[in-house]
């Protein structure tokens, strides 16, 4: 295998200048230099991916870690990630892989798709393979290649990303991919502008463009003290939520704890019951993460007749409330799609 692959979504400029057309930073970059994102880099005019199949980690998780509560609940995924990102959040909670590139690309363990294949079809239990830890978007070439292999052979393809990429390689990646969790990271171009170094909109669309595609869709919100944690724009975000992708839609929402570049105390826990409350007078299904009190926020309730379909402590998982079909054993409501 070569150490770098030819990038797909670029177009060549003159001066052996290229222009990056994978997310919307749409990366203007000069011979021997890369885009924001650290991992695609021009040699001679050409745009090379030298992240791809280049692992920072491999391990099987349960899909509750990604986070995904309505996914195959109680089982596992194979989990992997490289390095880079094409954002450049203050706040990051993986900044060691993500806000990093590849240091001597040429000296990195190459991983081909179909190893990453045999390891996920040799572990029982799994679902398939969960695309996480830094930022898929960035890591498309191995990410399609991955992913095309894994349908083929029964496994399910599972991407956990910012969703800050441009209309047509997006619709690419959503085409392969079963299910998403999206970080929307505020609900203002501000804080976008100012903490991410990107904009918002964008990952509008693309949380509108996967829920009408049809797949699988959950939503995390990072709660940052002083930063995003205004209830009225917090309002605004699930209202939004609700209206363009339904009342179903899985919403987590997410604890912050102070790391790389921003040093503000936790996120309190009862600013973030707060805004669970506010998000349950929209949405069916709210979660709290990161949070001590397993009991707080964790645990599926049927909406119609209010019994714990699905219990939940760390990431152990008990799906007894439900029955093969994902429908309350109760009172015959569908909750869960995949099961």
């Amino acid at each position: 295998m070569e150490t770098f692959t030819e990038a797909s979504w670029y177009e060549k400029k003159e001066n052996s200048i290229v222009k990056c057309t994978l997310c919307p930073h749409n990366c203007i970059i000069k011979p021997g230099k890369t885009g924001i994102c650290l991992v695609r880099r021009n040699i001679e005019g050409i745009l090379y991916a030298e992240n791809y199949a280049v692992l920072s980690a491999l391990h099987f998780d349960p899909v509750e870690k990604k986070p995904l509560y309505h996914f195959y609940p109680g089982q596992g995924v194979l989990s992997i990630g490289t390095f880079g990102c094409n954002l450049k959040c203050s706040f990051c909670q993986n900044s060691d892989i993500s806000q990093n590139g590849i240091r001597d690309p040429e000296r990195k363990a190459l991983t081909d798709p179909q190893e990453i294949i045999n390891e996920a079809l040799d572990i029982k239990g799994n679902i398939g393979i969960a695309y996480t830890y830094n930022e898929p978007v960035i890591w498309f070439e191995y990410v399609r290649d991955v992913a095309k292999v894994a349908e083929k052979a029964g496994l399910k393809n599972v991407m956990v990303s910012n969703g800050f990429i441009n209309e047509t390689p997006g619709r690419e990646m959503i085409e392969f991919t079963d299910a998403f969790n999206i970080d929307l990271k505020g609900f203002t171009e501000d804080f976008y502008k100012k903490h991410t170094s990107s904009s918002l909109e964008p990952v509008k669309e693309t949380i509108k463009t996967i829920h009408k595609a049809g797949k699988h869709l959950e939503i995390t919100n990072l709660v940052i003290p002083t930063l995003n944690d205004d209830p009225v724009v917090f309002e605004k975000m699930v209202e939004w939520i609700a209206l363009e992708t339904g009342e179903n839609t899985v919403l987590h929402l997410s604890r912050y704890y102070p790391h790389f570049k921003v040093s503000l105390p936790p996120t309190e826990v009862k600013k973030l019951s707060g805004f669970y409350k506010i998000a349950k007078k929209y949405l069916k299904y709210v979660y709290l993460g990161n949070v001590a009190d397993p009991a707080m926020g964790n645990n599926t309730l049927c909406p119609v007749c209010n019994s714990e379909v699905i219990v939940r402590n760390g990431y152990k998982t008990w799906t007894s409330g439900l029955d093969q079909q994902g429908k309350c054993k109760n009172c015959g409501l569908k909750i869960i799609e995949h099961i």
